[in-house]
């Protein structure tokens, strides 16, 4: 059995504006999470991660700066939240600068 993780990510502008917020998802997908999980060999990837989430609610990625992303145990402590190589791909992809992880 998975143990389903909490895992946010917060998409902010230069001026720290909130644009977007993305959580994992273990039933939706998205052609930029397939198309990057497949370019870094991982194609069981195609669910959407919480990067990716917030990436697509933007209409224009060049406006997201930073992106902060976190994840929290059953017990609502945090826990190690390092993007996957996909969604490095997809933080690449996208020119993000800053990328802040629990």
């Amino acid at each position: 059995m998975t143990t389903m993780q909490n895992i946010t990510a917060f998409a902010y502008d230069k001026k720290g504006r909130l644009l977007s917020v993305g959580r994992n998802s273990y039933v939706k997908t998205h052609p930029l999470q397939a198309r990057m999980a497949k370019e870094v060999g991982e194609d069981y990837k195609i669910y959407l991660h919480a990067e990716v989430a917030a990436l697509v609610k933007v209409k224009n990625w060049t406006r997201v700066d930073k992106l902060v992303v976190t994840r929290y145990n059953k017990n609502g402590e945090p826990m190690i939240a390092k993007p996957c190589r996909v969604c490095q791909r997809v933080i690449k992809f996208a020119g993000i600068n800053t990328v802040e992880h629990t």
